[in-house]
């Protein structure tokens, strides 16, 4: 009984650890750059979004609003967007050759104009491969429907 028991245990275990995603090298990559951004956002950090964005950065807003990649970082780093906590939830990460897709929820706290605020919107990113670097290409943020 004990041993057959160990080895159900055992094929299951087994099954599980097919049942696993891998990650790329690529996605982990993608993963690592979002993770980045994240932190550069919240530190308003403008030289590590410049070194993330491409210089044709499309960047839109929930509200429709579009900034390129100078507006952008200027929104962060003069503290007209001000980001408090910023945390990603349910992510996919979509790659195909030198484009990734990343979707997510953006939960966070902003102190804009030092009012406090909480947002919870989705968001597209597109990242581009360019010269063995994943670089932001472009965003889209929408408003989520309850």
């Amino acid at each position: 009984m004990r041993r057959s028991s160990l080895l159900i245990l055992m094929i299951f275990l087994q099954f599980s650890a097919f049942a696993q995603k891998v990650i790329s090298k690529e996605e982990k990559a993608v993963i690592d750059q979002v993770e980045i951004l994240r932190q550069a956002m919240i530190d308003a950090d403008g030289a590590k979004l410049k070194a993330l964005t491409s210089e044709k950065l499309s960047y839109v807003h929930s509200n429709g609003n579009f900034q390129n990649q100078t507006e952008f970082i200027e929104g962060i780093v003069s503290g007209k967007s001000d980001f408090v906590t910023i945390d990603f939830q349910d992510q996919t990460i979509t790659i195909q050759n030198d484009v990734a897709i990343v979707r997510h929820i953006l939960a966070a706290h902003t102190k804009d104009g030092g009012v406090d605020k909480d947002i919870k919107i989705g968001i597209m990113l597109v990242w581009q491969k360019q010269k063995n670097k994943w670089i932001l290409i472009g965003r889209q943020a929408y408003k989520l429907t309850t």
